[in-house]
């Protein structure tokens, strides 16, 4: 089943590098030394993100284990 494993690893990663993108905007936020008000701003439009990055990677790894599976 490559032709479902392959995808699956593709679509992990894009839901990491989505993860590791988040990350960098709350620390860039925190390093910059915001007030409270930027910080909640910057942490309310990251929380979708974060989410949609988590079940990205969920996604793709039932993808790769299904793959495997079979």
């Amino acid at each position: 089943m490559d032709w479902l494993i392959t995808p699956g690893i593709v679509v992990t990663l894009a839901g990491i590098g989505l993860l590791i993108w988040c990350i960098y905007q709350v620390w860039n936020a925190k390093r910059t030394g915001a007030d409270d008000e930027t910080l909640r701003n910057v942490l309310q439009s990251v929380v979708p993100w974060n989410l949609a990055a988590m079940g990205i990677s969920a996604v793709g790894l039932m993808m790769v284990v299904v793959g495997l599976l079979l």
